[in-house]
């Protein structure tokens, strides 16, 4: 187990060395994605020694998320290439990554500490030859930091090692914001379970931290629901259907890659597929959404919904959606419509009552509930405080969410809904979430943005290289600092690390789709480099 001491050393030569060399512009070309908060860096090389090693110091050195980090990293680093070692003493090979952990807790939460520290150096009066050392507050923090050093391995084709160039490398880093996720919609399409592995995974490359998982809409319900379990009737067959146990496995593989699932149940539109099991869910045959407003038995499902839920889904934040509510039919559903005269209410109140009682069924769970944005256009007065609003339709929504004391998230349809397929990489970069908001009080309320994937055109033949790589330009947009990010450049610059990036992911397995074609996920068009297309 590591001092305090000794972290305290290293810390010291971090900062003695930034006070002495001078930080490179980010005009230099920096093949790092995300860009990281701080950098420096020097003309060196190192060899990576084939049989690198990790070494855990401090409190966290019994953990298994750790331990099947570094396995993953190392994969990442070689790749699964031969290798020729190479003299230690003549290369300066690296041979051990420590990694410095100050706090054993795993609890994985919004806003948990992802910070880490980075330093790869040589001999070069200060440091030990070969040394590399990841120090971080919490294991995850130490996960990203090891997701940098992997982007920092190069296969050298000549040597036929894998080097580290330009050492020395000190690295200081921290998210902009808390919250960075992608939305992955398994109704319109099923996603097996091990694609959606593939998509987690994938989320790690780029630091995002946050699976918004949209189980179920009124196409189909693919959940087990042990309350209820007529529920998944409504699923497209009994293949394809998620058990507990399929579910409990995503939230375990998602939190080994610091990353939260945060589960949606959107209501009461969006919901035909409930009554396939439950036709008492629906106000009529004619009727079959939004759902049945005045019955209590519709709320009896929903809590038990959530309630099975709660047991799988740690993540304190909970989606209810609340989109795209069209209550006319209430009006000519005659049941329902006498409840509404009975209650003084009018289609509008039914929907507010609806979405305030399905918000406390999830704050009685102890969730914090999250709302798409029509909810606080028609009714914000009336909702819990402690909703998250969740922007998407129209621009402006999150200044003035947050501007009422609202928490907000970004996902504006114009540029980060990745299923908009004509929307190029440029104006995915280029969307800010802080844009419109300028105090700073109200900018702490900005809890960070998300990426859409909804599933209408999208199944497990293409669902990748539509996710990426523009889902990576977003993802260093909501973890860069605002300035490193600067869109004055975005061909010179922007652009060639964003496409050495989709190469990057291409050896990794992962089909993403070439940068420059203005049709997202299409194909190359003639012969070229991966690097220039």
């Amino acid at each position: 187990m590591a001092s305090s001491k000794t972290k305290c050393i290293h810390s010291l030569l971090f900062f003695l060395y930034l006070t002495s060399v001078s930080f490179p512009t980010f005009n230099s070309l920096v093949y790092l994605w995300p860009l990281p908060k701080q950098l420096t860096f020097g003309n060196g090389t190192v060899a990576v020694d084939p049989s690198l090693s990790f070494q855990v110091q401090g409190v966290a050195h019994t953990s298994a998320i750790l331990e099947d980090a570094f396995q993953r990293c190392k994969k990442a680093v070689f790749n699964d290439r031969s290798v020729i070692a190479r003299s230690a003493a003549a290369d300066y090979a690296l041979s051990v990554v420590k990694v410095v952990v100050e706090s054993a807790d795993e609890t994985l939460q919004l806003g948990v500490d992802e910070s880490y520290s980075l330093f790869v150096s040589k001999d070069d009066g200060r440091s030990i030859i070969g040394e590399a050392t990841i120090e971080a507050n919490t294991i995850y923090g130490a996960l990203r930091g090891l997701e940098t050093f992997s982007q920092l391995c190069i296969f050298n084709y000549e040597t036929k090692s894998v080097e580290i160039n330009s050492i020395p490398w000190y690295i200081q880093d921290e998210p902009r914001f808390p919250f960075r996720g992608l939305m992955l919609d398994t109704s319109r399409h099923y996603l097996p379970v091990n694609v959606i592995k593939q998509i987690i995974e994938s989320m790690s490359y780029v630091k995002l931290n946050v699976l918004h998982w949209h189980i179920i809409d009124e196409e189909a319900f693919p959940l087990e629901v042990p309350s209820y379990p007529d529920l998944w009737k409504g699923s497209y067959t009994k293949w394809e259907r998620y058990t507990i146990e399929d579910a409990q496995e995503i939230v375990r593989f998602a939190k080994m890659r610091g990353i939260s699932v945060m589960a949606e149940v959107d209501v009461p539109g969006h919901s035909r597929s409930w009554g396939v099991g439950y036709p008492e869910l629906w106000p009529s045959l004619s009727c079959t959404e939004p759902l049945d407003v005045a019955k209590n038995f519709t709320f009896d499902v929903i809590s038990g919904i959530l309630s099975d839920m709660r047991k799988i889904f740690p993540f304190e934040l909970f989606h209810l959606g609340g989109d795209e509510v069209h209550p006319e039919c209430w009006n000519t559903t005659m049941h329902v419509s006498e409840w509404l005269h009975e209650n003084n209410m009018t289609t509008r109140d039914a929907y507010q009552y609806f979405v305030s009682r399905a918000q406390q069924i999830a704050i009685n769970l102890n969730w914090t509930p999250v709302n798409w944005e029509e909810t606080f256009i028609a009714f914000k007065e009336k909702l819990s405080p402690q909703t998250i609003i969740h922007n998407w339709l129209v621009a402006g929504i999150c200044p003035q969410a947050v501007a009422a004391g609202f928490r907000c998230i970004y996902s504006n349809q114009g540029l980060w809904y990745l299923d908009h397929l004509d929307v190029p990489w440029e104006e995915v970069y280029s969307a800010d979430p802080m844009e419109g908001i300028h105090d700073k009080a109200q900018q702490k309320l900005l809890i960070g943005g998300e990426v859409c994937m909804w599933g209408e055109t999208a199944d497990t033949s293409d669902v990748q290289q539509t996710i990426w790589p523009r889902a990576a330009a977003a993802a260093e947009r909501m973890w860069s600092t605002r300035e490193a990010t600067s869109t004055a450049n975005l061909s010179s610059i922007i652009l060639p690390r964003l496409e050495y990036f989709r190469c990057l992911l291409n050896r990794r397995g992962i089909p993403a789709a070439p940068v420059r074609n203005f049709f997202a996920r299409r194909p190359p068009t003639e012969a070229g480099s991966c690097y220039s297309q």
